[in-house]
This record gives structure tokens, sequence and C-alpha cells, in this order.
């Protein structure tokens, strides 16, 4: 049996979504005073989310940052590398997304593309892999004694629930944006991708950037745990403010001096 069979068996029921938004919504108000905080500090934070495809990641970092200003919690995903970026260093075209104080900055995939999908798909040779694993601890520890607050998240899904979710992504035309040719490809390397992350946690996961894994069978309650987690690593404290009071104003015309092109309106 495997460690992820282990540790589902006698699972919690899924989470109701009356339920879910009530904690989300707890947790939406730390991120905020994390928000205050990180501006008044100046302090820089970066967070990882890597996984199989449907782990969760998009969905995860959805419900940090849809109460938050995307001034301060910045989102990066990039797409695949341009013919110019190959020939750079491949830690290169992630440099210029770092934080900058008072900044989050969320990776949606990471520099460890290398050591996952391009390893398992076969874009890039062994050698490299074997480089890039030998190296990249000795940058995350450069990041980290630049002051940038380090967090690695791998979300772990059973393979059960990644085939319905992917199912789920056929005839849904809100979701078919997400099935793409990589997906299917990458559908049938299932234990290609355990043996990569597991070498990948082996070699990269230190003391000074260490990974974390979230099971996320369960959507939301992935979300509301990896949230959690989140904020328990950082020692903010959440700055005081002032109580807010709307000054008085007066309202003496309320029709516009020209005709307004309004949308229609068939809702």
């Amino acid at each position: 049996m495997s460690k992820h069979d282990q540790e589902n068996r006698g699972a919690p029921r899924k989470m109701k979504e009356k339920e879910y938004q009530r904690e989300l919504r707890t947790l939406h108000g730390e991120l905020v005073a994390l928000q205050e905080w990180v501006k008044e500090t100046k302090t820089k934070v970066c967070v990882v989310f890597e996984g199989r495809d449907t782990a969760g990641k998009g969905g995860t970092i959805k419900a940090i940052t849809e109460r938050v200003s995307p001034r301060v919690f910045r989102v990066v995903a990039l797409p695949a590398p341009t013919e110019r970026e190959k020939s750079q260093m491949y830690i290169q075209r992630y440099l210029p997304h770092f934080p900058a104080g008072g900044e989050v900055v969320i990776f949606d995939r990471s520099w460890y593309n290398r050591v996952g999908v391009e390893r398992v798909m076969g874009f890039c040779p062994e050698e490299q892999v074997t480089r890039f694993l030998a190296m990249v601890p000795a940058v995350e520890k450069a990041m980290v004694d630049a002051d940038i607050i380090l967090l690695k998240y791998w979300l772990e899904v059973s393979p059960e629930e990644q085939t319905r979710r992917l199912e789920s992504r056929i005839d849904d035309p809100r979701k078919v944006w997400k099935l793409s040719d990589l997906d299917l490809l990458s559908y049938v390397r299932w234990d290609d991708y355990g043996h990569a992350r597991d070498e990948m946690i082996a070699a990269t996961s230190s003391s000074w950037a260490p990974w974390f894994v979230a099971i996320s069978d369960d959507k939301k309650r992935a979300r509301l745990n990896v949230i959690s987690h989140l904020l328990s690593q950082i020692p903010y404290k959440a700055p005081k403010r002032k109580r807010v009071e709307l000054p008085e104003r007066k309202v003496t015309n309320r029709d516009s001096a020209i005709e307004l092109p309004f949308i229609p309106t068939p809702f």
C-alpha cells in the first residue's frame, strides 16, 4: 500500500461548501493581515506550488489571492521558454520574478519544471536534471540569505481522483482549456512522475527550504490546510489600523449631463 493510500484510509468526509466558506473567510482575514504586515515591513515572500496535473494548484492559488491585492500578491505562471530563454542559464528567466520588499510572489509551477514535466516528458537530458538537483539547494540558500521567505508545496492527488478530474474537463466548456495534449501524454506516466517527485524532494528539501506535501483529493480541505500552514510559517503580526468612518457628502444631482452608453441588460 502506498503512503498516500495509508494516509487516506479513514479519511474525513468531503467538506461541505458552507463549512468551507466559513473557514475560508477567517483565513482570508488572516491573509489580509499578512498582506499589511508584508507591506509595512518590506518582507519578501516566495511561494512555489508543484504537483501533477489536476492536483489543485490553480484553485489553491486562487483561494489565497482572491481577497488580497494583486499589487502585493503576484502570481507567476510562465509559458514554455522561448528559443532565447532556452539558451540562458536555466534559473535566469525566473530571477526577474523574485519578490522585492513588500511582495508575496506565488509560482504556479516554477524552476522545478526541470525535474518534473521536462524530465518526465523527455524535454531535457538526464545530465541537466542531475546538474539541477545538485545546484538548486545552493540557489535557494542564496534566496533565503537575501531575506526571502521561501515556501515550497507539492500537492498530491490520487490516481483515481486525477482520472475523475480529467474526465470532468472533457465535456465542460468552462474547463476544456485545462485539458492539453501534454496532460494526456503525462497522464499515462503516473509512476514516472512519482519517481521524479521522490528524487526531487529527497535532493532539494533542505533545512532552509523544505518541501511540504498536501493531500489534495478534497480540494476544499487542501486549500484550507495549505493556507493555514502558509500563515503558520511566516511570523507576521497584523498592524494596528485606525477605525475608518465615511465622511459626509452631499448628492444634489443624480442624473448625468450626457447620455451614458449603458451595456445591454439581458439578465
